[in-house]
């Protein structure tokens, strides 16, 4: 059927993920770095990931495209399980050095997030090994153990998951202190949530 659905351009996209996390039915995934419209059939057409790409790389087109399916989005919906691909995950337990590091996307997120934030496991854990930590209730150098995990394995990624509250600023400077003294150069995303689960 010919209907109005997304059109992404991988030109433009810069891979934030934005578009995803607006994405309430789950059409979108990152893969390679880039946004797709993976489901095709789970695109309702409506655009509420057109207001957050912050590059403009998405737009609407009308195209020959399979009929949206409400039923298959409740059902993806409803069996959605845990995103957590090891364990321990806690900073202060997790080994410096473990097979799951290498190669990884990493995530460290302050312990409220998965809270605040109702899709956590999706668009944030989703691909990546996990760490939390809350560096108000922790009496742990957060910096030291990160630096050792930064320094022996081979990290592709950091994104950094905190509330907007004081107190995360601590797991910030912990993480930006550890990227420094490993003398390595990765990428790092810092995302900040409000205490309402709004990303700022």
């Amino acid at each position: 059927m010919i209907r109005k659905i997304i059109k992404i351009d991988t030109e433009k996209c810069n891979g934030c993920g934005a578009c995803a996390r607006a994405c309430h039915e789950g059409a979108i995934d990152i893969i390679d770095g880039k946004a797709r419209l993976t489901r095709e059939n789970y695109c309702d057409g409506l655009g509420d990931c057109l207001p957050e790409c912050p590059t403009g790389a998405i737009t609407f087109e009308e195209r020959e495209a399979p009929a949206y399916d409400e039923a298959a989005v409740l059902a993806a919906k409803q069996s959605k399980s845990s995103q957590l691909t090891q364990w321990p995950c806690q900073i202060k337990l997790v080994p410096v050095s473990a097979p799951y590091f290498n190669g990884a996307e990493l995530l460290i997120a302050a312990d409220c997030t998965a809270y605040a934030y109702k899709n956590f496991h999706d668009d944030y854990m989703k691909g990546r090994i996990t760490l939390i930590g809350c560096p108000k209730l922790d009496a742990v150098d957060y910096s030291a153990k990160l630096t050792e995990i930064l320094k022996l394995n081979d990290i592709k990624s950091i994104t950094l998951l905190r509330m907007e509250v004081p107190c995360c600023g601590g797991l910030e400077m912990a993480a930006k202190k550890a990227l420094q003294d490993s003398g390595k150069s990765i990428p790092l995303q810092v995302v900040t949530l409000s205490i309402d689960g709004k990303v700022l």
